[in-house]
Parts: structure tokens; C-alpha cells; sequence
């Protein structure tokens, strides 16, 4: 048996995409193979608020699934619409990596000790807005590429940047798991703690989606223990990580209630802690001079409890009117 694994084609996809059909590979005990799929998002030009937001990545990937071209397709989590697609189903979330995002700066400078004025890159309003509310005085210029095409925007980063050897920012922002996928945590000036920077909801998990018929059996989102399934499912049942899918679970319902898009500057992280799991998020405004930030816990560990904790704490940041000042659609 050989699984085919629906992957983009950049070197941090290829690499997330390898280690997970590793894991596949390990307790399935099936040969894997990987299937470049080019996406949207790979070839058009232009910030990601102007191509619809991340989702571009993944409609190709999808699209493949279900015309069979692949078995399974690996996403970054934060890339994936809130939406679902009829016939495919999220079949396993491993476990979370960091959810931070970091610093990347010339002569490992922190936040604080970058000078007024400095040029900071981001290809996130999210990140950019959080940016703007810590240090107004700062430069943020929207960046697309790769990982090593952004680290080329400064000097001393190494990377591959077109037209910028000497490098033309003074810091990038980037996503801590990326960089620790890749091996280069080596770059990184500072990492952002959650009351710095929030992160976006599903940030550092993988998303591994499926066709329905090779999916785990689920009630409330807790696996059937004993069910008749096929060696596919039972592998993805295998890596998957519940307090993972509990807290991407909370996010992603806040996210999807506020009708906020996954390029929206919203910031949000759920965390489980024993018999609670709790939630944290943030709506911004684009220039980062207004936000809300507020927190709620539940006991409700299931699919649903998770659920209806995104669902109740995105009300009350409505009730703050947060739509006012985010252009929210909800």
C-alpha cells in the first residue's frame, strides 16, 4: 500500500508535508509518497488581504483530494478556511509546535532595541497590527515569499531575495514552527510571548484533511474506540493529538463567528490546563490603534464545548464592537 500525500511545493511545505507522512509511514506501516500540488497562492502576486487571504493555498490542494490525484493533503492549520468542503474531512491534527512568532532582525536586535523609524516586514495584518500597537514609530512594509526570500530582506539573514543583497528591512516577523521545520531557529532575535503577540488561531499545527470515507470515526469530535476502519484511518487516527484539535477547535469558531478570514487581524489562542480550556484573543485595527483583547474558560472538553467557548468569546468582543474599527463581516 502506498498513501500519495498532497503537498505545496515551497521548501517549509515540503519539509511539514515530509515529517507528517513520516509519521503516517511509522504507525501505518504503508510506503508514502509526495504529490506537488502548485497553488493560488503560489502564483499570483500581492498581499494576501488583496488574494482573499490564505485560504488561496489550499482550494488547489482540495481540489486535488477529491478528483483522487491524492490521499491526503497537508496544510498549515492557519491556513485552512474555517469553512469545510463537502466530501473531505480533517482527519488528523498532530500535536502543536511553538504557536509564537518571532523576531528576525539585523545584528539580533529585539523589539525594543530596533531604532525609530526601523522597516519591519510582514506579509500578515495580524502581525502588523500588533506591530504598530507595540512600537507606533516603527516602519511596517507588507512582504510576500518564502522563508528564505523574507530573511533576504535583511541584512546578514542570508536567504534569496531578488534585487535586495544588502538587504532593504531592518526585521521580518515570522512564524516560530516554520523556522524550527526548517532548522534555521539560528535567525531568530526574539520570540514573541502571547501578551506581546497573538498568534493566529491554528498557528504552529498541521492540518492533515481527508477524503470522508478514509477518515477516523468521530462522535463530538473524540474518536470511536473499536470502530472498523481502514489502515489509513486508523494511522491518522494514531497521530492525532486531542488537546491539539480541542484548542485549533475554540480558534478556529472564534475566528469563523467573527466572520473575520484567515489574512483578518485577529489574534487568538486557546490552551488546555487540566479540567479547563481556555481562550485568548485579540481584534485589532489595521493601524494597530485599537484593539480588544479578552479571555473565557469552559469544562467542556469535547467538540462541541470547544466550539461554543470560540462562538461565545467572539460575542463578546462583538460586544465591544470590534467590528466597528476591524471591518469585520459579522
Amino acid at each position: 500500500m502506498s498513501v500519495r500525500i498532497g503537498t505545496r511545493g515551497s521548501a517549509l511545505a515540503l519539509t511539514q508535508t515530509q515529517q507528517t507522512a513520516d509519521l503516517l509511514a511509522a504507525v501505518g506501516g504503508f510506503e508514502t509518497e509526495l504529490v506537488r500540488i502548485k497553488t493560488e497562492g503560489d502564483v499570483r502576486t500581492g498581499s494576501l488581504a488583496q488574494l482573499g487571504g490564505t485560504g488561496v493555498f489550499v482550494a488547489a490542494l482540495r481540489e486535488a483530494l477529491l478528483a483522487d490525484r491524492c490521499d491526503v493533503a497537508i496544510h498549515s492549520l492557519k491556513d485552512l478556511p474555517t469553512g469545510g468542503t463537502p466530501g473531505l474531512a480533517l482527519g488528523a491534527i498532530p500535536a502543536r509546535a511553538d504557536v509564537r512568532d518571532v523576531l528576525c532582525a539585523r545584528d539580533g536586535l529585539t523589539l525594543a532595541q530596533l531604532p525609530a523609524g526601523a522597516k519591519v516586514g510582514t506579509g500578515s495584518p495580524r502581525r502588523a497590527a500588533q506591530l504598530r500597537a507595540a512600537r507606533p514609530d516603527l516602519e511596517v512594509h507588507d512582504i510576500r515569499g518564502n522563508v528564505d526570500t523574507r530573511l533576504g530582506r535583511v541584512p546578514g539573514l542570508g536567504g534569496s531575495a531578488s534585487g535586495t543583497a544588502g538587504g532593504d528591512l531592518d526585521a521580518v516577523v515570522l512564524a516560530a514552527a516554520g523556522l524550527a521545520r526548517l532548522g534555521r531557529t539560528d535567525v531568530v532575535s526574539e520570540y514573541f510571548e502571547p501578551d506581546v503577540m497573538l498568534p493566529a488561531p491554528g498557528q504552529g499545527a498541521l492540518a492533515v484533511e481527508c477524503r470522508l470515507d478514509d477518515a477516523p470515526a468521530r462522535e463530538n469530535g473524540v474518536l470511536v474506540p473499536d470502530a472498523v476502519q481502514g489502515v489509513l484511518a486508523q494511522a491518522l487516527a494514531a497521530i492525532d493529538d486531542a488537546d491539539t484539535r480541542l484548542a485549533v477547535s475554540a480558534e478556529r469558531a472564534l475566528l469563523a463567528r467573527l466572520e473575520a478570514g484567515c489574512a483578518a487581524p485577529v489574534g487568538a489562542l486557546a490552551r488546555r490546563k487540566g479540567s479547563l480550556l481556555y481562550l485568548e484573543a485579540v481584534v485589532c485595527s489595521p493601524d494597530g490603534r485599537q484593539s480588544v483583547r479578552l479571555n473565557k474558560a469552559t469544562d467542556g472538553l469535547t467538540d462541541v464545548g470547544a466550539h461554543l467557548l470560540g462562538i461565545e468569546l467572539a460575542e463578546d468582543l462583538l460586544a465591544h464592537g470590534v467590528a466597528g474599527f476591524a471591518e469585520l463581516g459579522a
